[in-house]
């Protein structure tokens, strides 16, 4: 039996509320609660720079990662000159870009660096301006790798620089699937989650390049949770997602990794967004999507592990049927196994067959080395890399 919380009529008469009417009440409350609120876009981005900021120069993560199998910075030549980057704002709103660049320097004193790290959104600018040396940046967007492609007819060169955060939003964190806490699921596989957030497709993108073969039909859609096994009262009851709005960038996880490179979401989606409040701090979507999922028992959504709230429970997660099924810790995430994490990456324009700029390369190799990673660690928010993948971006700098 469930309890009425009783000091909060309004909050107990929701939990009684199911299927649309859930997503009704929810909108009701946005209303009501969004009383002042500045949803204009300079507002929100003076919030943000704030809210960003604040937590930048905050260690979060003293963990002692073992870091002995990868390789250590041996310079292969001396370099001079200046490294010139766009992008990527959290390199600099934290200290990571200062101790890769105190670091490098302490063996090739002749390189200088020219930083201009306002925003991920203007890498790519700078790259295919030939403003910049390198692009530091999230995952490279539609538009981003078919502007370059067209203006030089390849691909630039990706490098996965750092794995994302556990839980420090903005620092790449991992998504995690949540529901209700009165749910019985315990787990997804990536093929049941792509039928609960998505629907039929008749192909989807991977680069630019088109790919049918990924189609679905719409039998594959989910939308009963019956239709994942639960029985009883759950049995007909629907299936109610929320999510972060589609223009922020985070979705690109799931729509790369689960949808196979398509991006139709399920037509039922209640999206949310930030906004910024009288006193000119942030709102987050984030908070105000699991605050409404602690009060839906049939709801699902994808976010951070930092907005997880006492009402919701978060689910193990597998890429394949049948698992291994993967729970969502730091371990998890700095080891790779947890399926939805996220990265940063290098991006710099090489022709293919031709040699990297020595100082690039050489920069490159000190950040994936063990005293490069190290300073991820120090810096207390990225994850340091994996030897595995470390091996396998050095090769990409051959």
């Amino acid at each position: 039996m469930h309890t009425i919380p009783q000091n909060n009529p309004k909050r107990a008469a929701r939990c009684w509320v199911t299927g649309a009417a859930v997503l009704m009440a929810a909108a009701l409350r946005g209303q009501s609660e969004d009383t002042g609120a500045n949803h204009d876009a300079f507002a929100v981005q003076r919030a943000r720079t704030e809210h960003v900021t604040s937590r930048g120069k905050t260690v979060f993560y003293a963990n002692k990662w073992d870091l002995s199998g990868l390789p250590s910075y041996v310079p292969r030549q001396k370099v001079s000159g200046s490294i010139r980057m766009w992008g990527l704002n959290y390199l600099s709103d934290g200290l990571l870009a200062k101790y890769w660049e105190d670091g490098f320097r302490s063996y090739q004193p002749g390189v200088t660096f020219d930083l201009h790290l306002y925003t991920a959104l203007t890498a790519f600018c700078g790259l295919n301006t030939g403003l910049a040396d390198l692009a530091p940046s999230r995952k490279i967007t539609f538009d981003d790798l078919e502007g370059f492609e067209r203006m030089f007819n390849h691909d630039p060169l990706e490098i996965t620089m750092v794995t994302g955060s556990y839980d420090v939003p903005g620092w790449a964190n991992a998504l995690g699937i949540f529901v209700n806490r009165r749910n019985p699921i315990s787990r997804l596989t990536f093929r049941q989650l792509d039928g609960i957030l998505g629907t039929e497709r008749t192909g989807g993108y991977q680069g630019t390049t088109w790919h049918p073969e990924i189609a679905r039909g719409r039998d594959e859609n989910i939308r009963t949770w019956g239709q994942l096994g639960l029985t009883g009262e759950w049995a007909d009851k629907p299936i109610n997602v929320y999510g972060l709005n589609l223009r922020y960038h985070q979705q690109i996880q799931i729509e790369e990794r689960v949808f196979k490179g398509g991006d139709k979401w399920n037509e039922h989606l209640r999206e949310y967004a930030n906004y910024a409040k009288p006193d000119g701090t942030m709102a987050l979507a984030a908070h105000e999507l699991m605050q409404d999922l602690g009060d839906d028992p049939y709801g699902i959504a994808y976010s951070g592990m930092q907005n997880r709230s006492p009402q919701t429970k978060i689910l193990a997660l597998s890429e394949r049927d049948g698992g291994p099924y993967v729970d969502l810790t730091i371990e998890n995430v700095q080891n790779r196994t947890y399926p939805l994490l996220g990265e940063e990456y290098w991006y710099l324009n090489r022709k293919p067959g031709q040699p990297i700029d020595p100082k690039i390369g050489e920069f490159l190799r000190y950040t994936l080395s063990r005293e490069g990673q190290a300073e991820v660690a120090r810096d207390g928010k990225f994850l340091p890399l994996t030897a595995e993948v470390v091996r396998e971006q050095l090769k990409k700098l051959e």
